[in-house]
């Protein structure tokens, strides 16, 4: 069964100087204020599209992975993951870095790298972002 989520966001004002609100409309979990500043330079209390991607694609990629490690019969205890979108004025989103360390009983280095490689490629917010370049660091706990 296909599922679809929400967000909206309202702007006021020029690029630069404006700002805006997004709120969660299908999760209700509230509003975060959005900003130019909070996107080129410092967060200050405001999120940006990149810290919303990065969100996304990390907790999309652990998904993934602890999918495959489950069914591959070494389900993992923890997985830790983050991901760093980065962004450059100008010219856009240029990587994503997505790094995770897992505590997965019975498996050995190359096996969980090797998953983890897998999910990078699969995850489906991976797979939205293919224009982009996602580089990854693994490594069990």
């Amino acid at each position: 069964m296909a599922t679809t989520r929400s967000a909206h966001t309202v702007w006021e004002g020029s690029l630069t100087e404006g700002s805006g609100t997004v709120t969660f409309d299908s999760s209700g979990i509230g509003e975060q204020a959005v900003s130019w500043p909070a996107r080129a330079e410092q967060a200050n209390g405001r999120t940006s599209p990149e810290e919303l991607i990065a969100a996304a694609h990390s907790s999309c990629f652990s998904m993934a992975l602890s999918h495959g490690l489950t069914g591959a019969g070494t389900p993992p205890t923890r997985l830790t993951t983050s991901a760093d979108v980065t962004f450059q004025p100008g010219t856009g989103i240029t990587g994503i870095h997505l790094t995770v360390e897992g505590e997965v009983p019975g498996l050995d280095e190359a096996a969980f790298n090797a998953a983890a490689e897998d999910a990078k490629a699969n995850c489906p917010v991976s797979q939205a972002l293919t224009g982009t370049t996602i580089t990854l660091s693994a490594k069990l706990a």
